[in-house]
């Protein structure tokens, strides 16, 4: 075992390359139709396997990483917010990855494109389907072969999340560097005191997902073995995955960090940590009629992957677990609000 240079702050994951990872629990997407961002109702959990040494699966001691519980069913988000360096981010899904399709690499491509750019992409929602949108992230049981690993390998061996991240190789990050440094004392100089009337205020940055003030009792944010669990997908929204501005020589050859996800059912959870699992995701229908947010981001300035024709004939998990029976209830528009962008311990890495 080694560290992967990945630790836990709370509930998020920091990756080498100042980039932070959290896992969102959400509301699940009717699996037709087209839709807005979901919400963010609160973090998942997220517990480094290495502390649980005498409960886990084996194998999952073999992996190393993090674990965290999900129902079956639920959708999950993955926000960046507060990564605050440039980095290229890969996400698999059983090892597929999420924005290519293709099979998990070590290194980088731009053809397919297999990594989302931080911080310019705020968060992902589910796997790359082209056009603007992306399907939802929803959690299934191994062994059903509707995940996405099923579908686009022929087989279910992995399972859960993985992530690696790679920075800006040295000369370009020092160019950066130096170009935020030039960009911050112009930020200082425009909110200087003017003539006694005081600060100016600084121009707030568009809110992520969630961030947006809810009402009192709201929801806040914008998310191996028998008891494993993998991603399928649910439901369609509007989010482009965007594609990379810079040339694919400009970022580092080798990862920087690495982590495995391990996505386990809330009973395992408890039997795994000794910890109460969250509590069941709250229905959607009543979060509309509760009037609190929705959300739909658009970057006029960004360039949006093309589809990959591998994720393109990803089915949905209700091919295999039946109609999805939670009543839908459109948001109204009044709902839908535009959007514009201390270390632990370290998490030790294994074989996969």
């Amino acid at each position: 075992m080694t560290e992967s240079g990945v630790r836990i702050d709370g509930n998020s994951l920091r990756l080498p390359g100042r980039v932070r990872v959290r896992f969102m629990r959400t509301l699940r997407l009717p699996e037709t139709g087209t839709h807005e961002l979901p919400p963010g109702l609160g973090e998942f959990p997220v517990r480094r396997v290495e502390d649980y040494a005498d409960t886990v699966p084996a194998e999952w001691l073999a992996c190393g990483g993090v674990m965290l519980p999900v129902y079956l069913r639920e959708a999950m988000w993955l926000s960046f917010a507060g990564t605050s360096e440039p980095a290229a981010l890969q996400v698999g899904v059983g090892k597929v990855c999420a924005v290519s399709g293709r099979p998990w690499s070590s290194r980088l491509t731009r053809d397919p494109q297999n990594y989302v750019v931080l911080p310019r992409q705020p968060w992902l929602d589910g796997i790359n389907s082209g056009k603007g949108k992306v399907r939802q992230f929803v959690a299934v049981p191994l062994g059903l072969g509707a995940t996405v690993e099923g579908q686009v390998t022929g087989e279910e061996v992995w399972g859960g999340l993985q992530l690696q991240s790679f920075p800006l190789d040295d000369a370009e990050l020092a160019v950066w560097r130096e170009a935020e440094h030039r960009r911050t004392q112009q930020r200082r100089e425009m909110t200087a005191p003017t003539g006694g009337f005081g600060a100016a205020f600084p121009m707030a940055a568009p809110p992520a997902p969630g961030a947006a003030p809810a009402p009192a009792g709201a929801p806040s944010g914008r998310s191996r073995g028998a008891a494993a669990m993998g991603l399928g997908v649910g439901g369609s929204m509007r989010q482009e995955v965007y594609r990379d501005d810079r040339p694919l020589e400009a970022w580092a050859k080798r990862p920087a960090g690495r982590v495995f996800v391990h996505l386990v059912t809330p009973p395992e959870w408890r039997r795994i940590t000794g910890e109460a699992p969250p509590p069941s995701p709250i229905d959607r229908a009543a979060y509309t009629r509760a009037g609190l947010p929705w959300f739909d981001y658009y970057d006029q300035d960004a360039t949006d992957l093309a589809p990959t024709d591998t994720l393109g004939s990803v089915r949905p998990v209700g091919d295999w677990l039946g109609a999805d029976h939670e009543p839908w209830q459109q948001p109204a528009p009044h709902q839908v609000k535009p959007l514009g962008d201390a270390p632990g311990k370290p998490v030790e890495d294994g074989d996969w």
